[in-house]
């Protein structure tokens, strides 16, 4: 006999009393609260209700010891920020997610200050920054030293305190509420005390905002409160949420050990900690972590941790130790008063030895799948914080980017209600339908027995025997010999073993190691196979996982066609993002998302409407398969002369995503195209000669070497593609370096084995810079019979180029004068786009 299935829907007692609200924001962290002061300060008529676990202070925000990461240091720069985060989240990362955390997240952290919460400054009054691992610049900011959590909530909770928003506290949040058209319209829990809403109760609303926080408690040891058993994954699953990544469990590596049968929250021993110069030793005192990474101890958490089991492994010692004894007491206290605090409490003077540490369970990357405006797959369900994806933090977070997660995301998901609620008016919370999916409860007492199974054997360290042998006991754990009650404890059980099979199932099917998930059997990265997200649904038949390609990823054959014509991938992909993102904005394509279902799928064909030479096809797939293109076929190649009504591409995949993609894919396409057309006319015009058309530098910026590509195609050949290819020596400077021979020497000496190309605008300048040695002469707006008479005066002792004044109907009686080359700047920076269409099939 199979093991029971998991439950599509809590048992629970029916409702006992409803509450209406414009919006239910479920979480007092940093992002719900957040949600909740936003949106009533765009909508101050609107109904806010927060709904919280514990009291409304409580929850994980409090615990951060850390600080908060912003570009704010004015030599620091958000594209550094974004590098350091894509870095540590090894290839997963959604750009535009990192893109909108890095440049929005100072204004954001700049409102949290005007919300009044205060952070550590310098004797002179500016904010404190400080440094943690994976980050290489000072952009931490942090209060109380190493309390910037609980500053944090304290400001916030006292802001909402003071706001007309409603709270509801001791509240554990159960099912989502949804009407008939599968639309999130509020949310069942229960309010553990007593008064008017005891009991299990109901919020209607018209939009849900999860913001529930990690699932720690998941694991034996954690640094995450009592109250963080996964209830927002667990409800997104229930309710057919996707959930992405779950496998992503971060371990922070430096939690304060304190015994091998402890279990529960354990200290957390900030990576600050680290920051201000703490080393990892191992019990010989070792400094390990020197060998291992660049930044040494500052390295991404997932290198750290594994470097610590490594160490651990090989001594045969269950932890290893932290020492910050040269900071001496007074900076002990000072800076770290929570640590020094903790660290005494359980009988260890880090002033005076070094702390014992382990890594422990931490925080989850993956979560609920969201877009940049924290949306859901279920209409007006949203999510936030911990509990969701965004795709910031891909297979491992950066240090402090999660409470800035918290605060931008919070502040989108705020003004997409209110935008929504302005153009159709505030939606009514309404009925829901009644739920008849199949419910269930796990019995309480396996609780410790998950959480065992889960830190054994789908922990810091994974493999294939260990992860089967805890999905069997995942399984076995929804026996109970007994009839379950419905209460607190068999709900956070069941959603414990939910969040634990999902997160299992994943860790089983991804066959690499990346980021924080670490496969001993299978511990290398393989960019081939995994450079991509498994998508989790929950549904009556069971888990429903799927693979799905990285968005922010070219796949590898594309990579290859790319490199084949001499483009750089990266610098392909980095295009699309930025095109994608002028495009997108904030609220997305709204006519294709208003007008088109999510799940319908098409065919379209990518169509010439004029004769031309086709370029860019490679560059057009990319953008279609970022937006979900999953069937490509192609009807000619870059290069090719096509015939207007041809079919240059074929795609395949969700109609929103190719429309989506349509505009940026084609004046990609349209452009490239063109550039190739007008390029093919030139070469026409001067074949049978043995001149050669070329371009210039004058090319849209970003564009430069797919239009240099584009100008391949057509059968033209490349200049210079940056200034320190060649060194090309103008009038200017002549004037500058005092003539020509001082501007030769000049560049000689200094780049003794660079080319050296000459312009020249007259003919009595030839012979000085042929004397001088120039293997190039360009040749500024001379006519044909001064050309002629050049050729005659260089007689092979160096190449020629014609530019300026050229045209097409000169172009030959220039080529035959016998120069090498004729530049013609118009085909890059003028060329007439190729009138290319997408017509969707019927």
């Amino acid at each position: 006999m199979s093991a029971p299935a998991i439950p599509l829907r809590l048992t629970a007692p029916a409702p006992g009393w409803v509450v209406e609200a414009d919006v239910v924001v479920v979480g007092s962290g940093i992002a719900g609260l957040t949600v909740a002061l936003r949106y009533a300060e765009l909508d101050p008529a609107a109904k806010v209700l927060v709904v919280t676990k514990d009291v409304l202070s409580s929850g994980s925000t409090r615990w951060a010891q850390g600080g908060i990461a912003a570009v704010l240091d004015p030599e620091d720069t958000p594209e550094e920020h974004l590098n350091d985060t894509l870095l540590a989240g090894v290839g997963l990362c959604d750009v535009r997610a990192v893109r909108t955390l890095v440049t929005e997240g100072p204004g954001a952290l700049r409102r949290l200050m005007a919300r009044g919460a205060r952070f550590d400054r310098t004797d002179g009054g500016r904010l404190q920054l400080t440094r943690e691992g994976g980050h290489r610049r000072d952009r931490i900011v942090h209060a109380g030293g190493d309390a910037t959590g609980a500053e944090v909530q304290r400001a916030l909770v006292e802001a909402v305190r003071a706001s007309a928003i409603e709270v509801v506290e001791h509240a554990l949040v159960l099912d989502l509420l949804k009407d008939a058209r599968g639309r999130a319209r509020g949310v069942t829990l229960h309010v553990m005390g007593e008064g008017a809403r005891d009991g299990v109760g109901a919020v209607h609303a018209g939009a849900v905002v999860l913001a529930t926080g990690g699932m720690g408690q998941v694991y034996a040891a954690t640094t995450n409160p009592v109250v963080s058993t996964g209830d927002g994954v667990a409800l997104a699953l229930r309710a057919g949420a996707v959930v992405r990544d779950l496998e992503f469990v971060q371990f922070h590596p430096t939690v304060l050990w304190l015994g091998e049968d402890s279990t529960g929250q354990q200290p957390l021993i900030s990576e600050a900690v680290r920051g201000e110069g703490a080393i990892l030793v191992d019990h010989a005192g070792e400094a390990f972590m020197r060998d291992v990474h660049e930044l040494a101890d500052l390295a991404p958490r997932d290198v750290v941790a594994k470097a610590i089991m490594r160490r651990m492994r090989e001594s045969g010692r269950d932890h290893m130790l932290l020492d910050g004894r040269h900071f001496g007491e007074e900076r002990w206290r000072a800076r770290f008063p929570t640590i020094h605090a903790v660290c005494r409490e359980h009988g260890v003077d880090p002033v005076r030895e070094p702390i014992p540490v382990a890594p422990a369970a931490h925080y989850a990357s993956g979560g609920v799948r969201t877009d940049l405006m924290g949306r859901t797959s279920i209409e007006g369900l949203y999510a936030c914080g911990e509990v969701a994806c965004t795709g910031v933090h891909g297979a491992n977070r950066l240090a402090s980017n999660s409470l800035l997660e918290g605060l931008v995301f919070a502040e989108r998901i705020a003004a997409d209600i209110a935008r929504d609620n302005r153009a159709g008016g505030r939606p009514e919370p309404g009925e829901p339908v009644a739920s008849r999916t199949p419910d269930g409860l796990v019995d309480p007492r396996a609780r410790t027995r998950i959480q065992a199974h889960m830190s054994r054997g789908a922990g810091v360290l994974r493999a294939r025997d260990s992860l089967a042998g805890t999905a069997r006991a995942l399984r076995d754990a929804r026996w109970t010999p007994v009839q379950v009650a419905p209460c607190t404890e068999s709900w956070e059980a069941t959603n414990l073993l939910t969040v634990a099979t999902v997160l299992t199932a994943a860790a089983v099917a991804r066959l690499e190691t990346r980021g924080s998930h670490w496969r001993e059997d299978h511990p290398e990265r393989d960019d081939d196979e995994w450079l991509g997200h498994l998508d989790v649904t929950l549904t009556e038949e069971g888990l429903q996982m799927t693979y799905t390609p990285h968005g922010d990823a070219i796949p590898a054959r594309l990579e290859q066609e790319l490199a084949g014509a001499g483009l750089d991938p990266a610098e392909v992909n980095a295009l699309v993002d930025r095109a994608l993102a002028e495009d997108l904005q904030e609220a997305g394509d709204v006519t294709s998302l208003a007008t088109i279902p999510a799940g319908q799928r098409a065919v379209a064909d990518v169509v010439a409407r004029a004769d031309g030479v086709v370029a860019g096809l490679a560059a057009a797939e990319a953008v279609f398969v970022r937006l979900g293109a999953d069937r490509v076929e192609r009807g000619a190649k870059d290069g090719e002369r096509v015939r207007a009504g041809e079919v240059l591409m074929t795609v395949e995949g969700p109609v929103r995503g190719l429309l989506t993609a349509e505009r940026t894919a084609l004046n990609l396409l349209t452009h490239l195209s063109g550039v190739a057309t007008l390029t093919a006319r030139w070469v026409e015009a001067v074949s049978g000669t043995k001149a050669r058309v070329r371009d210039s530098r004058k090319t849209l910026p970003g564009l430069r070497s797919l239009e240099k590509y584009a100008v391949r195609c057509g059968g033209g050949v490349n200049h210079r593609m940056s200034l320190s290819d060649a060194a090309l020596i103008k009038d200017n400077h002549v004037v500058a370096a005092g003539g020509v021979a001082e501007a030769f020497r000049a560049v000689r000496d200094r780049y003794p084995d660079l080319p050296i190309e000459v312009e020249v605008d007259r003919i009595d300048q030839i012979e000085p810079v042929l004397a001088e040695g120039a293997e190039e002469i360009l040749l500024d707006n001379f006519t044909p019979e001064d050309l002629a008479h050049a050729v005659q005066i260089v007689k092979n002792r160096a190449r020629l180029e014609a530019s300026g004044g050229l045209t097409l109907e000169s172009a030959r009686d220039v080529a035959e004068t016998g120069v090498d080359y004729l530049a013609v700047g118009a085909l890059t920076h003028s060329a007439p786009a190729l009138d290319i269409a997408l017509d969707l099939r019927g």
